[in-house]
């Protein structure tokens, strides 16, 4: 199950190995309709057979303007906010909830209209419940919001924190106080100079909010094993 999967951004020098290695990948579950979001997605659905997890919205868009395949798309993929989705035999369940943010996304080359924004419905978060295992909040591309703190606690949340374009560490780390989640893994940042939050900044303002040992830096390629 991958999550916005933007596996040759510019922080990963291993992008295109990385990218050919995935062989094996069920659902891909996309927050909003924005480039670095979609990322890889059509070619690793392609060559994977993925399913298309998001809002009924983006699921059209991006079947018509970035030719994700058809047939990997289904009303039972698909929901809004609020609604709660069952999928792989009951062993994900995902929870489509708000994110602020925008909604546009790019047309693919050789479509109708290159270059030009399309509408692509509302962008989103993920609380995903992992049978037997941890509940993940990730919150895509988002400002902070007081109804973060209907969606806690949860095990992981992954959290944007890059500023300009989405809240900056300050904002994130009171996200966390809302959602209270066992650990925070820091997201959206890095990838251009423009966004300028930074790990280091995340961490001092949660200490400065009395959330010491909260946070998990990992570094692109890392793997974190929940226990």
């Amino acid at each position: 199950m991958l999550i916005d999967p933007w596996i040759t951004n510019p922080t990963n020098k291993n992008g295109e190995k990385d990218l050919a290695s995935l062989e094996k990948v069920h659902l891909i579950l996309l927050t909003h309709g924005h480039g670095d979001h979609i990322g890889n997605s059509v070619k690793i659905a392609r060559s994977t057979g993925a399913r298309l997890v998001t809002t009924p919205e983006l699921m059209k868009a991006l079947v018509l303007y970035s030719y994700y395949p058809e047939s990997q798309t289904s009303d039972a993929l698909t929901g809004s906010f609020g609604g709660e989705i069952e999928l792989l035999d009951g062993e994900v369940r995902v929870l489509f909830v708000p994110a602020v943010h925008g909604g546009s996304m790019e047309i693919a080359e050789g479509s109708v209209a290159p270059r030009s924004l399309v509408y692509a419905g509302m962008p989103s978060g993920f609380v995903i419940k992992l049978k037997n295992g941890p509940s993940i909040y990730h919150t895509g591309d988002t400002d902070l919001f007081n109804d973060m703190a209907l969606l806690g606690p949860v095990d992981l949340m992954l959290v944007c924190i890059g500023d300009k374009f989405t809240m900056g560490p300050g904002r994130a780390a009171r996200a966390v106080r809302l959602v209270k989640p066992k650990m925070a893994v820091p997201h959206h940042y890095g990838s251009w100079p423009l966004l300028t939050g930074t790990p280091e900044q995340f961490k001092t303002e949660l200490e400065q909010l009395g959330l010491t040992g909260i946070m998990r830096h990992m570094n692109t390629g890392e793997t974190l094993t929940w226990k």
